[in-house]
């Protein structure tokens, strides 16, 4: 028993943290699995932009999946997908009125992609995925990663939009006044060159850490 019991432990550690770390490489919602598109695109001329889009998203998927899981067997399996959109519209609503009242340059720089995030095809499949067949610590652990590097990956795109478009970073000059910017990057078809690119990069990367199989 005293061995087995650590064991056990362990076990459940190592798996919780397999969880949490699985969104930001193998599954990671922005540069693997390409979803949130919209706010992604449209928020990232700058890092504080990006991490309040990811926070604010992050908060709507925790608690969401968190709800959903506890909730998911008196749910009539007919009717989940409203259910859940209401739950998932609930919590946007509270983070979307938050923000108003006590971040108004944020929520005014985010404009209508904070009500967006009601239809953010990341947490309705997260819900459908995962939470709405598993328990809730695990739906937490889950939802929690995806949240942080949903707002990793847009906090990365933020930096890089931000300090080519702008010669800045969170607001404090870079690269001095003879920078000239290039505006390109924070307007839409920045937007798309830069993800692009990091894609590109992330999934190299990705391919270059998969063990090669010798045949014998």
């Amino acid at each position: 028993m005293t061995d087995t019991a650590p064991s056990v432990h362990k076990r459940q550690g190592t798996s919780i943290l397999t969880e949490f770390t699985k969104a930001f490489v193998k599954e990671n919602p922005v540069f693997v699995q390409v979803l949130g598109m919209c706010p992604t695109l449209a928020v990232t001329t700058s890092v504080v932009n990006g991490m309040g889009m990811g926070l604010a998203t992050m908060f709507v998927i925790v608690l969401s999946a968190v709800v959903a899981s506890a909730v998911k067997r008196i749910v009539p399996d007919q009717v989940r997908i409203p259910v859940y959109t209401v739950i998932i519209a609930t919590f946007v609503t509270l983070v979307d009125l938050f923000m108003r009242a006590y971040i108004p340059p944020l929520s005014k720089a985010l404009g209508p992609y904070v009500p967006l995030i009601v239809v953010n095809c990341i947490i309705m499949g997260r819900i459908e995925v995962f939470a709405s067949k598993k328990a809730v610590l695990p739906s937490l652990v889950d939802a929690t990663g995806m949240g942080a590097a949903f707002t990793v990956s847009l906090m990365i795109l933020g930096a890089v939009r931000e300090l080519l478009g702008n010669g800045s970073l969170l607001g404090i000059d870079v690269f001095g006044a003879g920078y000239p910017p290039m505006i390109v990057m924070i307007l839409p078809p920045g937007a798309f060159l830069t993800l692009g690119i990091l894609m590109a990069g992330f999934n190299a990367a990705r391919q270059r850490r998969r063990p090669v199989l010798v045949e014998g």
